[in-house]
């Protein structure tokens, strides 16, 4: 028997069995096993797991700028508009489906940051099994720092079932990754360790260790909202979360009233754009920029003045070491230490090493040492 014919051969088993308290443990190892089996299909197709068509025109896109956001949505929802409207990317646009038949990129320019841009063809329901080549369109959000969903103002619908296609391809979007440590080891059997009241319990952890492979080790789990579904993303190791913003397009053909009703059922992080008349994209590109966390550091070289017009665009949480990786490959071996004005420091100049963490707006100067060139 094949992995697919086992995969479906489960499936039925989980279709035939009746969901509750007393079939969480069955159901959960059922998924796990699943799971697997989707992976191993996968490594078995392309050496690895998925990638973003490896060798196939139109689908590799070779990062660039300060970040990459994909535009994912069914056909005609509007997507090769809206790259129009915040890059100069000039896609072709009609009025029929399917116009968009390769990923086309566009760079986006706000604030002093480059925001590499990508419409994707549009996909249909049942794209992450494949469907409409949709496997391949949808992995390329793998490698994206923030997935823009469109969805067409008379289909709110279909919000959901891109969600659940990404989601099946191990995209979990806007979710945080589960907060599950586990530290394997060569002997000593698992060892379990879990907040009180979770959804799972320690037996399930450890079977669906077991069907992983992972036979020693210590699990720590420390959320209580924790779902059998979790544990397995975490188990499967190729999952990612990135952000996600919903732009609910061509909202000038509904009226107000039927608008504001709409919204609530997408959730958060909507914002409701037309392409066709521009409405609303200067606060889609405000609402970008801050979803990838983006910081300018203003650099002030040694004896000379702070440069206010190009700032160095780097994301929060971004140390003085990135910084002098960024600069050059030198400046890491090269670097004494830096002086910084701005919130990130008590006062004004100060010393600081290369873990230092920068704000927004911060003004860095980097001092090498004597004898570097």
């Amino acid at each position: 028997m094949g992995i697919p014919e086992k995969i479906k051969e489960i499936e039925d088993e989980i279709h035939k069995t009746q969901i509750n308290k007393a079939t969480e443990f069955h159901i959960g190892l059922l998924k796990a096993k699943i799971a697997k089996l989707r992976r191993e299909l996968e490594e078995n197709r392309h050496g690895k797991t998925v990638s973003s068509g490896k060798g196939s025109s139109g689908y590799d896109v070779r990062k660039e700028g300060d970040a990459t956001i994909v535009l994912i949505g069914f056909p005609s929802v509007g997507k090769s508009t809206l790259l129009n409207c915040l890059t100069n990317a000039n896609a072709k646009i009609a009025s029929y489906q399917f116009t968009t038949l390769t990923a086309i990129p566009g760079m986006m320019e706000y604030r002093g940051a480059k925001i590499q841009v990508i419409d994707l063809p549009g996909i249909i329901k049942g794209a992450a099994s494949g469907k409409g080549m949709g496997k391949k369109v949808l992995s390329v959000a793998r490698n994206a720092d923030l997935v823009l969903i469109i969805v067409d103002v008379f289909q709110p619908n279909h919000f959901s079932i891109l969600v659940k296609e990404l989601s099946e391809l191990g995209i979990k979007v806007n979710k945080k990754p589960p907060n599950i440590h586990i530290h394997k080891t060569e002997k000593g059997g698992i060892s379990v360790s879990l907040d009180q009241n979770l959804q799972i319990s320690e037996s399930m952890v450890r079977e669906m260790c077991r069907i992983y492979g992972i036979h020693n080790g210590r699990i720590t789990i420390r959320d209580p909202n924790l779902t059998a579904d979790d544990l397995i993303d975490v188990l499967a190791g190729n999952r990612v979360y990135p952000h996600s913003i919903i732009v609910l397009n061509k909202i000038d053909l509904i009226d107000k009233k039927a608008l504001n009703a709409m919204i609530p059922f997408l959730g958060e992080n909507v914002i409701p754009v037309s392409a066709n008349t521009n409405s609303n994209i200067e606060i889609l590109k405000e609402s970008i920029f801050n979803k990838l966390e983006f910081i300018r550091i203003y650099m002030r070289p040694k004896g000379k003045e702070t440069d206010y017009e190009e700032p160095m665009i780097v994301r929060k949480g971004t140390k003085i070491k990135d910084i002098c990786a960024k600069l050059h490959r030198t400046m890491l071996r090269d670097f004494r230490f830096a002086l910084v004005w701005g919130k990130s420091v008590k006062f004004e100049g100060q010393k600081v090493g290369l873990d230092h963490i920068l704000v927004d707006q911060d003004v860095l100067t980097i001092i090498k040492k004597i004898n570097a060139v």
